[in-house]
């Protein structure tokens, strides 16, 4: 089953997250994660708005889970934390 990385993010340092972002385009597709939505145009119907949106698809779970725990995106996640406010969130597909 594939799987769907969904972050929902409130950037608060844009240069900072910059950072985050380089080193994630990089560890995110090593581990088979392809994005498929990158901010853009979002319309939210209901629960806590964030400006920038983000999904990732992956070929599993785990996948998704190894492209997390990777130490570079660790890493990153640090950088992440001083440079927004995020939920983060990994979910299986139907498919």
């Amino acid at each position: 089953m594939g799987a769907l990385w969904i972050a929902h993010v409130d950037v608060t340092d844009a240069e900072k997250y910059a950072e985050y972002v380089e080193i994630a385009s990089i560890v995110i597709p090593e581990h088979g994660g392809t994005f498929i939505a990158r901010g853009g145009k979002f319309v939210q119907f209901e629960g806590r708005e964030r400006a920038r949106n983000v999904v990732a698809r992956f070929p599993s779970v785990e996948a998704a889970e190894a492209a997390y725990n990777d130490p570079r995106y660790q890493d990153a996640v640090k950088i992440a934390k001083m440079a927004s406010e995020r939920e983060l969130m990994v979910i299986e597909t139907t498919d």
